[in-house]
């Protein structure tokens, strides 16, 4: 039962915390109370259900008294009702058994018995709604409802919490991870946390794929247009991960999941926060804070992080040509330095109207600035008779700044049945980036580049974007009884995208800048998608739950070409997303669940227009006016269990998905504009379907109390079926992956993170949709090895790396100073292979990005929780001796 305590109480800091060290409480220097729960209700009148002022709430544990070495009645909380009859009792212990005393003048007495009894291991919830972090950490605050006095005074039921594992809760319907027990990704960015994720494959460019395809990001159950690199791991409390949306959520996406980031937010009495700071072995520092204050009805929460980055990648590609005559044979070298800084800040107020009604609004900013330089050598053989040979440098200088603002303002009341509650959210997110470059290029009849061919020439792209994203959403969930529950929603979301890319050119012998009108670009689009949706949960006979969903969408773009005011609209139907979800549980800590989903991937504005982007002369580009959308078809079988003395769980989840019209790229050779000279085009299709499955094994096993090994193995397969557009147009490939993650507390205070990756040779990821999945790269590219070339025509190359962490916490009187270290990519292994194939071309290029690199990060935890610091003053004098009892409240 000790053990059992230990790790909820481990959980419980993990995922309510933000860095705050809670009070001692007596259990010794650097020890942890976990005084952080709160029960709070109503007092009313029973016959008229009117509510009673200035009632006495006491609440009495019972504890042991080491001086008669007896068990004594303690009141450890208590306060006198408000006029509205609301009663809130906060900083309460987590464990233990508690009585609650009520009395008012006029009333009968009430004494009841209440407690936090928290539940390890198994999903214990039913109808497949596994719970994240966030909601366990809600059920925290427990809402006991009206309490009525009368004679025959209502028996309450014991409140129930349920609790999880520390590192990896795996709930049936997501996985969330525990991002601050996460050593290894300490100073860095969201990326370097999806590292070590179960089932996410992070690439050498930071972009994101979840079971081989580029996710969805959400930034607390909503989207956003940030990408990974901009969120700081620091801000981050938990991952979630869900892999088939059922119908409440948005049902775009196609093939693709979620990757919702939880971000840091304390609601305890008192104060609490970190300060932090770092620096990386190329001497970039990285600092930031947190700070959360409530007092009363206000709860403020802030986070700052400012991160120096130095990224330094390098590669080489090889590329054979045969749609020519004759024949072309390319090689080109690649070096690629990023330097800049970015600073994320977020803050917010929650305002307690009452126990049932709160408001929150939350501001983020995120900034930064970024020099790159792409240093690229081209090597040229035109393999006729006779053999002609030339080389060239294209090198790159440039910038790439971007903003981000995002706001949200959301309303939740709590009804008083338990479960019970309505929800409102409006979240607006603005962002801006520009991106300007200089190219500057030459070629030479050598390869040693001594004898010119050409003088050098100047290409100048002035480029920019502006994105708009409001969404607006209404949620509201009825438990009709304890086995069934409603719920249903609206939604609505538009996105303002504007974005242009002015080209000017400088040739040799000249000294003017002349502007190209025809290769440059600038269109804008907004495009709308409504939705509702309703699920019907069901707890039926012999712990099976049902879980029905319906989701309707519909959605429709406009968009122009602001140079040729060519106008561009699409719209689609009303669309119907059903979702099934079938649990079985069974008493050994176990549960089958089988689900089903429908969802949608629409074509995006650049998919579809279809002007050509010649920017980058090796990478022209162009849309498809004619895609359809795609619908994928999902479905999951999953088995959870949970076993041992240590409550080590594993999962095993098959899935399969089936897509019409998948969407992806292409490859062909074709005629540029209005010029007879032809040229590799990558462009988008609908193939005629696709086929993907696998197999997800995933084990979180404590070995003994100092070791815990996190295990995860994928197994994919995946078919793209094109013949019907492209003859022989079809990829095939069966893929895994395995990862390990073991922590080690080997003696007090100090813990190390060992992990590793290993990735099989893979298809290359259908990367279809504006999700905000990728890392994104400082500038410049590969040229013609740069990027994906087609998603039906090649693979990525095996590859593995292990990264390392090392952490130090040391207790100073209440607070804590922890020191990390950690070592990415310690053998230098992290290097990506693509190999890209077609009639035309066969091209093998590798590249390698920021390999051992080493940060250390300094962190002071503090917070005060006494219930004084923040007591309400009480002007309503004593009743039933109330002030007398609060004298002996445990600090």
């Amino acid at each position: 039962m000790i053990k059992n305590y230990g790790f909820v109480l481990i959980y419980l800091f993990a995922s309510v915390s933000l860095f705050g060290q809670v009070p001692t409480g007596g259990q010794g220097r650097g020890g942890g109370n976990t005084n952080i729960g709160r029960f709070y209700g109503k007092i009313v009148n029973a016959s008229t259900n009117k509510p009673i002022d200035a009632a006495s709430v006491m609440l009495i544990q019972s504890k042991f008294d080491s001086v008669t070495r007896k068990r004594k009645d303690v009141v450890i909380g208590g306060q006198l009702t408000k006029s509205n009859g609301d009663f809130s009792i906060e900083n309460l212990p987590l464990f233990g058994n508690f009585k609650l005393k009520i009395s008012a003048i006029g009333y009968t007495p009430v004494e009841e018995k209440v407690s936090f009894d928290f539940k390890v291991g198994g999903n214990q919830n039913g109808g497949g709604e596994g719970l994240g972090f966030g909601q366990l950490a809600s059920g925290i605050d427990k809402d006991l409802g009206n309490i009525k006095l009368q004679i025959d005074a209502k028996v309450l039921d014991e409140v129930v919490v349920q609790g999880s594992t520390p590192t990896l809760k795996l709930a049936i319907d997501r996985k969330v991870f525990n991002v601050e027990k996460n050593i290894v990704s300490a100073g860095g960015t969201a990326t370097d946390v999806l590292r070590n994720v179960p089932t996410v494959n992070v690439d050498v460019d930071g972009n994101v794929s979840l079971r081989n395809n580029a996710p969805q990001i959400f930034v607390d159950g909503r989207p956003t247009t940030l990408t990974v690199d901009q969120i700081p791991a620091e801000a981050i409390q938990s991952v979630e991960l869900i892999t088939n949306p059922s119908a409440k959520f948005d049902a775009s996406g196609g093939q693709s999941g979620i990757i919702n980031f939880i971000l840091k937010k304390n609601r305890k009495a008192g104060y609490n926060g970190s300060i932090r700071a770092g620096v990386d072995r190329r001497g970039r520092i990285n600092s930031g804070g947190d700070i959360n204050i409530r007092q009363g009805k206000i709860n403020f929460f802030a986070t700052a992080n400012y991160n120096q980055r130095k990224t330094i990648s390098t590669g080489e590609t090889r590329r054979n040509e045969f749609g020519s005559t004759p024949p072309i044979e390319s090689f080109q070298s690649n070096n690629n330095t990023g330097t800049g800084v970015f600073a994320f800040g977020r803050f917010g107020i929650d305002y307690f109207i009452d126990n049932r009604n709160t408001i929150t609004i939350g501001q983020s900013i995120v900034n930064g600035n970024f020099d790159f330089e792409d240093r690229n050598k081209f090597l040229i053989d035109t393999l006729g008779s006779p053999l002609i040979s030339e080389s060239q440098y294209r090198n790159t200088d440039g910038t790439n700044k971007f903003r981000n603002y995002g706001t949200q303002l959301s309303y939740k009341h709590l009804f008083t049945k338990a479960g019970k509650e309505l929800t409102a959210d409006i979240n607006l997110n603005r962002s801006r980036s520009n991106n300007d470059s200089r190219i500057f290029s030459r070629s030479y009849y050598d390869d040693a580049q001594t004898n010119p061919k050409t003088g050098e020439s100047l290409q100048r792209i002035d480029g920019g974007s502006k994105n708009t994203f409001i969404i607006s959403q209404v949620d509201y969930t009825n438990p009709v009884t304890d086995k069934t529950k409603w719920e249903t929603g609206l939604r609505s979301q538009i996105r303002i995208y504007e974005s242009e890319q002015l080209n000017y050119f400088t040739f040799p012998n000249s000294s003017t800048e002349t502007y190209n009108p025809f290769i440059s670009n600038k269109y804008k689009y907004t495009d709308y998608v409504y939705a509702a949706y309703v699920t019907f949960s069901r707890q039926l006979k012999n712990n099976l739950s049902l879980q029905l969903g319906l989701r309707a969408e519909s959605s429709r773009y406009d968009g122009e070409q602001l140079f040729t005011k060519q106008p561009y609209t699409n719209s689609f139907p009303i669309s119907l997303f059903p979702s099934v979800f079938l649990t079985k549980s069974f008493k050994n800590k176990s549960d089958i669940q089988l689900n089903f989903t429908r969802r949608i991937n629409r074509p995006n504005f650049f998919q579809l227009i279809p002007n050509t982007d010649f920017s980058d002369p090796f990478n022209y580009q162009t849309g498809n006016p004619n895609l359809k959308p795609e619908f994928t078809h999902s479905l999951e079988s999953s088995y959870q269990k949970t076993f041992g003395k240590k409550n080590s769980t594993f999962l095993a989840t098959l899935f399969g998905k089936y897509t019409t019209n998948l969407i992806s790229r292409y490859q062909r050779r074709d005629k540029l504009g209005q010029t007879t000279d032809s040229a590799f085009i990558t462009t988008w299709i609908n193939a005629t379907s696709a086929y993907a499955g696998g197999l997800e094994l995933v084990l979180r096993s404590p070995v003994t109390k100092w070791w815990e090994i996190n295990y995860n193995v994928n197994i994919y397969y995946s078919k793209i079926n094109g013949s019907k557009v492209v003859a022989g147009l079809e990829n095939e490939r069966t893929s895994w992956f395995a990862k390990v993650n073991n922590t080690f507390r080997v003696a007090k205070g100090w813990s190390i993170q060992l992990s590793g990756d290993y990735n099989a040779r893979s298809i290359l990821p259908v990367s279809t949709s504006n999700s905000g999945g990728g890392g994104g790269r400082f500038g410049g590219g590969m040229g013609f090895g740069g990027g994906q070339q087609s998603t039906t025509q090649g693979y990525i190359d095996a590859n593995y790396y292990v990264d390392l962490g090392l952490r130090k916490e040391i207790p100073i009187k209440k607070n804590t100073l922890m020191v990390s270290v950690n070592w990415s990519d310690i053998f230098k292994t992290r290097k990506n292979v693509v190999h890209t194939e077609s009639p035309y071309i066969i091209q093998e290029s590798w590249r390698r990005r920021d390999p051992q690199l080493v940060r250390l990060t300094v962190s002071y935890r503090f917070g005060k929780f006494d219930i004084s610091l923040f007591k309400r003053k009480n002007t309503k004098g004593d009743a039933g001796g109330l002030q007398e009892g609060l004298n002996g409240v445990q600090q």
